[in-house]
């Protein structure tokens, strides 16, 4: 493993680890919280954890698509196909999660507006539009690799 990478490496485990530990400890209680603050609806508290479970799925799978990025890189195989279909891939899990958090945020409303804490709807707008910035930021890299692929193989051609 390169120096260069390393750090990139163990920066993806280390956003890993405590996105897990918050679905394994607080996400439940999320859900219990959301089930008091409704009692006459108990099926809330599997929606909410249907949404955040559903979402973090992907998020490990883009992290795991980072991962492979990395080790591209590593190897010397930056600019391939590989590496355009793992920046696709990314910025797929990225509108995922930003589509999954706006089908969830009438959830967040209604734990909002029964506990009187509009920070829990600012948690969910900022979360889509983080992953919305990713998506973007991830389409812009994807084209620019795809760009610079075409490049090459144009000068490949010309020697």
């Amino acid at each position: 493993m390169k120096r260069e990478t390393l750090f990139l490496k163990l920066a993806l485990v280390l956003m890993g680890i405590p996105i897990l530990a918050i679905c394994i400890f607080v996400v439940p209680g999320i859900a219990e919280f959301a089930a008091e603050l409704y009692p006459t609806m108990p099926y809330l508290k599997y929606l909410v954890l249907i949404d955040i479970y559903a979402a973090a799925i992907p998020f490990y799978f883009a992290l795991y698509q980072a991962f492979n990025l990395l080790s591209y890189i590593d190897k010397g195989d930056a600019f391939s196909e590989l590496s355009v279909k793992a920046l696709k891939n990314i910025k797929n899990c990225a509108l995922i999660i930003c589509g999954i958090y706006v089908i969830g945020m009438p959830l967040f409303y209604l734990m909002a507006e029964m506990d009187d804490a509009p920070g829990i709807i600012l948690i969910g707008l900022v979360i889509i539009f983080a992953s919305f910035v990713i998506a973007v930021f991830a389409a812009v890299l994807q084209k620019l690799l795809t760009h610079a692929i075409e490049i090459k193989s144009e000068n490949e051609f010309t020697v």
